[in-house]
């Protein structure tokens, strides 16, 4: 392979600052030490082939979009909602285009496309894997209110409202209808 690969490699370097990066909505809600950027996507991508598959669209492409969905975080910061108010806030695709700049071209046009895919809601798997982004928050609000985080509702309930796909909406039902360690309680052969 001829192509030079140091733009990759800092890249990867660059990535690699999402696992610090916090999610600052949740402080807010009285989180004091919330998930990282990292943490929120790797989940999303996971929810994003679940949602695809159940949808009849491509469970990989959708995760595939849901991993890039926040990669320019790493250069933004996470904005939460309030703060975009007040910010013009930075095109994602522009971001990109620097993150991408030097490397391969056959790498960095995939990676523009998946993120202007994302972006523009372009795909069956693009909406899944934005559904994927909402029931992550969704899901990671219950588990901070099952942690005394009270305040952390307002997510839940903004992100079910936020839901588009029919397998989104009936996995927000039946995440709600759980606790945080019935899946321990079921894989151990608990009563309920």
């Amino acid at each position: 392979m001829a192509d030079d690969l140091s733009a990759v490699a800092r890249f990867l370097f660059e990535a690699g600052t999402l696992k610090n990066a916090a999610r600052t909505g949740w402080w807010m809600a009285g989180v004091k030490h919330p998930e990282s950027v990292a943490e929120h996507s790797w989940r999303t991508s996971l929810i994003a082939s679940i949602i695809a598959k159940l949808e009849g669209a491509d469970p990989a492409r959708a995760a595939f979009l849901a991993v890039w969905h926040d990669t320019q975080e790493s250069r933004t910061g996470d904005v939460n909602h309030l703060g975009k108010k007040y910010s013009t806030g930075a095109d994602a695709e522009a971001v990109t285009a620097d993150q991408t700049a030097g490397m391969p071209e056959l790498l960095a046009a995939t990676i523009q496309e998946l993120v202007a895919e994302y972006e523009g809601k372009d795909s069956a798997e693009a909406v899944c894997a934005r559904d994927a982004d909402k029931l992550e928050c969704l899901l990671q609000g219950i588990e901070y209110r099952a942690q005394g985080y009270e305040a952390a509702q307002r997510w839940i309930d903004n992100s079910q409202g936020r839901l588009t796909t029919e397998t989104g909406r009936r996995l927000a039902d039946e995440l709600l209808g759980q606790g945080t360690l019935d899946w321990l309680r079921a894989a151990v052969g608990e009563k309920s």
